[in-house]
């Protein structure tokens, strides 16, 4: 990678797990981060993640090649004025926002189409803040990629090289494209989860029974509601055609299933199911560049006295670190009584092959 003096506006959960993976790349990379409290840039200071604290936005900047935004979305538009005066020639300016159409509409008005390239790391966590981000957070996710109409390839390529340092699969996408799709597969279901778990809470009866046994499928299916509430609603309203379009297409084919249901059409209902199961069929389990990539499976084990320790034991044996272990309590479809995470791939498959050796039953 050519760019060697970065600076963060903004550095959270993906500014922060960003330039742990370029650090851990090269360590020899300058990395310059301004927030508006210093408490969590002095943690980074400390850790050897950010090299030069900055008081504000100013000369400072003029050294870097390349400026990542990652404030809330409302804001990255607002420091995109700031920055300008300070670009040095040949300077780079990108995103990490979920929403591109916006920040390029503000792109083109300051007459920045030359010197900004669009991103958006596909990958994120319910935790927010620096203290969450990890160099791996990014590794196997979708990096889209979104130019302006006067992007040269050399710019485009700077960011497709930043993708690849950090262990991400880099896409280049029309920006409203993006904003399309993302509307479908990522605002949607935040809306529809959230939703959901409002609609349980307030049909709950008093000895609170729908929350106790709200496991399984209904909490995988909202897990995602627990996201930060000011971030998707920044989201929302800065992609706010296009998820009204897909929303409206969403509550079209609701009525549809309730009309299906109290007419009692066995048929209808059934295509419902057999399609959707035929088009999820279609995800790999294990495809790299999931939205948040998962490495993890379960294991059915009995509920003994030191069970889980034994397995915690083997696993530790064989080099290999567990990211999280936990107890399935309800297991509707399927999975063992214990689930495990791992921090990637190689770790989760490493675990896999060991505990077949000790003929655990094993599942995804």
């Amino acid at each position: 990678m050519a760019d060697t003096s970065i600076a963060f506006i903004g550095f959270g959960l993906i500014g922060g797990s960003i330039a742990k993976g370029l650090k851990r790349a090269d360590p020899n990379i300058t990395v310059m981060a301004y927030m508006r409290t210093t408490e969590k840039l002095k943690q980074a200071k400390q850790e050897g993640i950010v090299d030069v604290i900055l008081p504000g936005i100013g000369e400072e900047l003029s050294s870097c090649d390349l400026i990542f935004l990652c404030t809330p979305v409302e804001y990255n538009a607002a420091y995109l004025e700031k920055v300008k005066p300070f670009l040095k020639p040949g300077a780079l300016v990108t995103d990490v926002g979920s929403t591109k159409s916006d920040i390029h509409n503000h792109v083109i008005r300051l007459g920045m189409e030359e010197v900004f390239v669009g991103g958006h790391p596909m990958a994120g966590s319910e935790k927010t803040g620096y203290e969450h981000s990890s160099d791996h957070l990014l590794e196997n996710a979708y990096y889209i990629i979104t130019p302006t109409a006067k992007s040269r390839r050399t710019n485009i390529d700077r960011l497709v090289a930043v993708a690849s340092t950090i262990g991400s699969i880099p896409i280049v996408l029309d920006y409203e494209r993006h904003d399309t799709i993302t509307a479908a597969i990522s605002h949607l279901p935040h809306i529809v989860a959230s939703s959901l778990v409002n609609l349980v809470r307030d049909s709950d009866m008093e000895d609170g029974l729908m929350n106790r046994l709200a496991a399984g499928g209904f909490k995988d299916i909202t897990r995602i509601a627990s996201s930060s509430p000011r971030m998707w609603e920044q989201i929302c309203m800065t992609n706010s055609a296009n998820l009204s379009h897909i929303l409206r297409r969403y509550l079209e084919s609701l009525h549809a299933v309730l009309a299906q249901l109290e007419a009692r059409d066995a048929d209808g209902i059934y295509r419902l199911f057999e399609s959707s199961r035929e088009y999820r069929s279609t995800f790999s389990e294990k495809t790299r560049g999931s939205v948040e990539p998962e490495y993890s499976f379960t294991v059915d084990i009995a509920d003994e006295v030191g069970s889980i320790s034994t397995i915690s034991v083997i696993l530790a044996a064989g080099g290999i670190s567990i990211r999280n272990i936990g107890i399935n309590h309800n297991r509707e479809r399927g999975e063992g009584a214990l689930r495990i995470d791992f921090y990637d791939r190689e770790a989760m498959e490493k675990a896999w092959k060991r505990l077949e050796k000790y003929h655990y039953d094993l599942s995804f």
